[in-house]
């Protein structure tokens, strides 16, 4: 099994420009006690070209619903959607692991357009 901090193979420009990174406002969270792992289901609102999507994250350590809440976030919006438990997953929300593997989000510095996309 691969570590987090190996280097994967080397890749072209065109395939990382497939994958499509959106930010997105966190409009709603909820608990998902179903999950295997604690987690929270979001809806994120990546703008009108795109609209609202569902995400569940591995994010309770050191978020709670209230400071989610309107905060901006990196999310893969081209994956298939995916299930878990009794939830489909749309994006991917996507964040870094500490030293104990709990989940940080990726920080945007400034507001930026709903459905902005990672160049």
């Amino acid at each position: 099994m691969s570590s987090n901090s190996e280097r994967k193979p080397e890749i072209s420009f065109a395939d990382f420009d497939r994958v499509d990174i959106r930010a997105g406002t966190i409009v709603e969270v909820e608990p998902f006690p179903e999950a295997r792992k604690p987690a929270f289901k979001l809806k994120i609102d990546f703008g009108a070209g795109i609209g609202i999507k569902k995400s569940s994250a591995q994010i309770t350590k050191y978020y709670t619903p209230e400071t989610l809440i309107g905060r901006q976030v990196f999310a893969v919006v081209n994956f298939p959607p995916r299930q878990i438990g009794p939830f489909m997953s749309e994006v991917l929300t996507l964040g870094f692991p500490d030293d104990e593997g709990a989940v940080v989000l990726g920080a945007i510095e400034r507001r930026v357009p709903d459905g902005g996309r990672l160049f």
